[in-house]
């Protein structure tokens, strides 16, 4: 939808959720999410009230394409990438892994467009390998995030608690995943 009072348009995706939140996509896209009752008059407010905050985001989002644009990753560099994070994960997951009191099945790696990590419900973990470009604190929370799936398998305070008890900053490191990461993972074709 566009609307002459933003820069930018947006889609209102309505469900049965109870509260309302805006994402903003790896490729720019402003995405309002809403219950299914939520009035107009209540997304625009939304809008207004986050404006600035989501100019500033999409202002980042395109900066970092235009450094980015048309440069992608070529299979030999994939596969240098995959078979350094197959050195360097797994020793990181063993040591998360014992401090938070937990086992868990294989690990794999992957170059992936949407992920940097996953955990399957039969404990297998997933990681992006990608993640070795990154700093070694956001590199950890991402193998921290996807332990702490073994005990909570959703993203409940539960869940966010298990995270918080190994890395405290764990806001700040995903921001940072966020704002290194975006331009990375879009040079996977």
């Amino acid at each position: 939808m566009k609307n002459s009072e933003f820069n930018f348009e947006y889609t209102v995706k309505r469900s049965g959720r109870r509260s309302s939140a805006i994402q903003i996509t790896d490729d720019g896209k402003v995405l309002v999410r809403v219950p299914y009752l939520t009035p107009d008059r209540e997304v625009r407010e939304l809008l207004l009230s986050k404006r600035y905050w989501i100019e500033k985001h999409l202002a980042k989002i395109r900066e970092s394409r235009s450094i980015w644009e048309g440069k992608y990753f070529e299979e030999k560099d994939l596969a240098m990438l995959k078979a350094w994070a197959k050195k360097d994960i797994p020793p990181r997951v063993g040591h998360f892994a014992a401090l938070m009191g937990l086992e868990y099945g294989g690990i794999s790696i992957r170059a992936q467009r949407t992920r940097w990590g996953s955990c399957s419900a039969k404990g297998n973990l997933n990681f992006n390998c990608l993640l070795v470009l990154l700093p070694d604190e956001v590199r950890d929370y991402v193998v921290v995030h996807e332990l702490a799936h073994l005990k909570e398998m959703n993203h409940s305070p539960r869940f966010w608690a298990e995270v918080e008890k190994i890395i405290p900053d764990y806001r700040a490191r995903r921001t940072q995943l966020k704002e290194l990461g975006r331009p990375l993972i879009s040079m996977i074709r």
